[in-house]
């Protein structure tokens, strides 16, 4: 597949786009990779800094080797993508697409062993206890109500919600709002982000509710 480099790096950073100026470690670049594939799929520019400088890699080989690495041993299914090397300005960029997955979810393993699963929020990849798979067909009817309207009008201006913070905002019980949101991640809107508990100090952290797809 052939890329439109300066069309991908418009769209700026978000839920379908990173960009890197290199590849530090496997295990850090698999947060992405499974973060992309457990969502909505996406693709990572490597050689282009944050700012969407064309910046060049030094080595592809030494950037592919990562890659692969991180696709084969440090993601938990292994992961399936496609690359290809565009030269702009003299410069070398790797343009990786990453599918969204049917092999949910997938987990990035950390330089301890540790498996996480990781989704795409905006343009970060964040951490979460748990993937609920979007299994149900959708409910238009439910998708055109208001109460869902106002929730995304929430979410274009907010990074995220809780069940509390809905139920605030619709004028309806925690409860309600709870199995609303979780019925709209069942069919596929939202991502829940379990945060995962580091202990009881630090006290219960609610359950997040963002776009999967801003």
């Amino acid at each position: 597949m052939k890329h439109n480099l300066s069309d991908l790096i418009a769209q700026g950073e978000g839920s379908r786009i990173e960009f890197k100026q290199t590849i530090s470690a496997a295990h850090r670049i698999a947060r992405t990779l499974a973060a992309f594939a457990n969502t909505a799929g996406g693709t990572l520019l490597i050689g282009v800094a944050d700012d969407g400088r064309i910046v060049g890699i030094g080595s592809e080989e030494h950037e592919i080797q990562l890659i692969e690495r991180a696709t084969d041993f440090k993601v938990e299914p292994g992961l399936t993508v496609s690359y290809e090397l565009v030269v702009a300005d003299g410069k070398k960029v790797i343009v990786i697409d990453v599918p969204e997955s049917d092999s949910k979810p997938h987990y990035a393993i950390n330089e301890y062993g540790h498996r996480t699963i990781y989704v795409r929020s905006k343009d970060k990849s964040v951490p979460t206890n748990k993937l609920i798979l979007a299994q149900v067909p959708t409910d238009k009817e439910l998708w055109d109500s208001p109460t869902v309207r106002s929730l995304l009008q929430f979410l274009r201006q907010n990074e995220s919600i809780t069940h509390g913070q809905l139920g605030q905002l619709v004028n309806i019980s925690e409860g309600r709002a709870a199995k609303l949101l979780r019925q709209l991640t069942e069919q596929g809107l939202l991502v829940m982000v379990d945060t995962p508990r580091r202990g009881v100090t630090e006290g219960i952290k609610p359950v997040r509710y963002y776009l999967k797809v801003s």
